[in-house]
């Protein structure tokens, strides 16, 4: 491996989401909600899945409970402004870049580190997308 020269900044950006499998998104709800005290941000059932996104701080991440995703488990996902530079940094450093995926926000790159533990990095090409679309009345999706 190169050396690097030290940190200006986080180098993956913020934490946007902490992606978590649940086989129940209505009970995982109920508990971040009233055990926790988790707001409501939004939630969709559209795909043959559910999914709910939750705030539980002030600042991110929100935590999206999917009906999708193995359970247990959390997949973090960062927000960075230039996800083509990080599979190139990966592909230079050895290490397989994953897939990218579609989202409403925009793509993501899912990775596994040398554990298997999954790791996603979001080029947020429509930040808040989601939220104006369940902020939107017509929307047959949104789960009120």
């Amino acid at each position: 491996m190169s050396a690097r020269p030290p940190l200006a900044a986080a180098p993956a950006g913020r934490c946007a989401y902490l992606y978590v499998g649940t086989s129940d998104v209505p009970a995982s709800l109920d508990f971040y909600q009233r055990a926790l005290g988790a707001e409501l941000v939004w939630r969709f059932h559209a795909f043959g899945t559910d999914v709910a996104a939750v705030r539980l701080t002030a600042d991110p991440p929100l935590i999206l409970l999917a009906g999708h995703r193995p359970v247990p488990s959390c997949l973090p996902i960062w927000a960075v402004a230039d996800l083509d530079g990080w599979a190139r940094r990966l592909h230079a450093e050895g290490f397989a870049p994953g897939e990218t995926v579609g989202t409403p926000d925009g793509p993501i790159l899912v990775l596994r580190d040398p554990s298997g533990n999954e790791i996603g990095f979001l080029r947020p090409d429509r930040p808040g997308a989601l939220e104006q679309a369940y902020a939107d009345p017509s929307n047959s999706h949104a789960v009120r």
